[in-house]
């Protein structure tokens, strides 16, 4: 082929992956995971952002191994991308969530080493910051979890997001069985952001952890009103009433009906909501 040839194909393959890229992402964000893994096989250009979008797609398809393989490439390619090496953590942390004993500190390490990479590239990070808090607070020692990590942590959450800095301080007063002083600090996170549905969640799955079930109820209602049909909080009221053990029928009937709801990425998988279901029927 010319040089004028080549540079026809160029502009004619350019913007086509460009609208398969858009499409495959229009795809994951409506929880159609699957079509949209369909449609990146298609583009031709396998750069970052193909290499991205794949492993979050197979991520939320629970197939960790894969998407941390994906997630790798995307990385290779661009190595200062903090939200792809976020993901790349996140994909390693389920990868020794679900492994074997022998080869879950390994995972578990490369998560906590991500978390903290994606850091250092946007101090600003806020999703990688919290889970590289969560590593810190739950992991032991020796795979580079500790409180006073987490407490660090916590405090440069605070300094970027008030309200999600209150929350976090929560965990660390409840992983001290400090449930007074956990309590406060979910209060304020509330008092900070009234408007936004997940503070009442939060505050509502604590109370229910306590036995004080009248009170996470009104922390729902609260949040109902505020948007009802949230399918977050849907998911949220059968399983805090799941694990409670009461209202079973009716976690039964909210579950049935997240199933058939839209979903975004940033909601409970359907699978989840299929085995609280399973639980609900007794199954």
């Amino acid at each position: 082929m010319n040089r004028l040839g080549l540079v026809l194909a160029a502009a004619l393959v350019g913007p086509l992956c460009g609208a398969d890229l858009e499409e495959a992402r229009k795809l994951y964000s409506q929880t159609e995971y699957r079509q949209s893994l369909a449609v990146l096989r298609a583009v031709a250009a396998q750069d970052g952002a193909v290499f991205a979008l794949a492993g979050r797609n197979e991520y939320m398809l629970a197939d960790f191994k894969r998407s941390s393989e994906f997630l790798e490439k995307a990385v290779a390619l661009e190595p200062a991308n903090s939200d792809d090496v976020w993901w790349l953590g996140r994909a390693y942390g389920r990868r020794a969530e679900t492994s074997s004993p022998l080869t879950a500190p390994g995972y578990a390490s490369r998560a906590r080493q991500n978390f903290e990479r994606a850091v250092e590239l946007n101090p600003r990070n806020l999703d990688a910051l919290g889970d590289l808090f969560e590593y810190y607070l739950e992991a032991p020692g020796f795979l580079g979890g500790g409180m006073d990590k987490a407490r660090a942590t916590a405090e440069r959450i605070a300094a970027i997001d008030a309200g999600e800095g209150h929350r976090v301080q929560a965990n660390l007063a409840e992983k001290r069985k400090e449930y007074a002083t956990a309590e406060m600090e979910l209060r304020r996170a509330v008092e900070i952001a009234p408007q936004t549905v997940g503070r009442f969640i939060e505050l509502a799955r604590f109370l229910a952890r306590q036995g004080r079930f009248h009170e996470s109820d009104q922390s729902l209602a609260r949040a109902e009103k505020l948007a009802p049909g949230n399918p977050r909080l849907i998911f949220a009221k059968a399983d805090i009433y799941l694990k409670s053990g009461r209202n079973r029928d009716q976690a039964k009937t909210l579950l049935e009906r997240y199933m058939t709801l839209p979903l975004s990425p940033e909601d409970p998988p359907r699978r989840e909501a299929a085995k609280l279901l399973q639980q609900a029927q007794g199954l």
